[in-house]
């Protein structure tokens, strides 16, 4: 009995780890609340939030600071924030995050202000 014991309860033991692994490898947190002050928030007060986002992503992974980002980020809040519907600005204030449609042309502005892409 206890030799059959034995592998089934390594085997729980394993897929528990492995299971707390990808739940701390998660890139959104399990309690995240949005900033409640993005609801009112006017156009340029998100845009100023999308660009310092830039800023210390881009920082973080290029290794610069994130002054010497000021005008690529710039570039891309500014394109980010134009090319967004409406429903797009509306699902940010909600959730503070760009739904699936917006992230697509977060992207799309990456790559036209010569940013680096974070992966994903």
């Amino acid at each position: 009995m206890r030799a059959v014991l034995r592998p089934v309860l390594a085997a729980l033991a394993i897929a528990a780890s492995t299971h707390a692994a990808f739940a701390a490898a998660s890139n959104m947190p399990t309690q995240y609340q949005p900033d409640p002050a993005l609801k009112t928030a006017s156009m340029g007060e998100l845009q100023a939030r999308v660009r310092q986002a830039c800023a210390v992503t881009q920082a973080k992974l290029q290794n610069v600071s994130e002054a010497s980002l000021s005008r690529k980020c710039d570039c891309y809040a500014g394109r980010t924030m134009r090319a967004m519907s409406a429903e797009e600005v509306q699902a940010y204030r909600d959730t503070g995050v760009f739904n699936e449609t917006a992230r697509a042309k977060a992207i799309g502005a990456i790559d036209a202000c010569k940013l680096q892409r974070p992966s994903l």
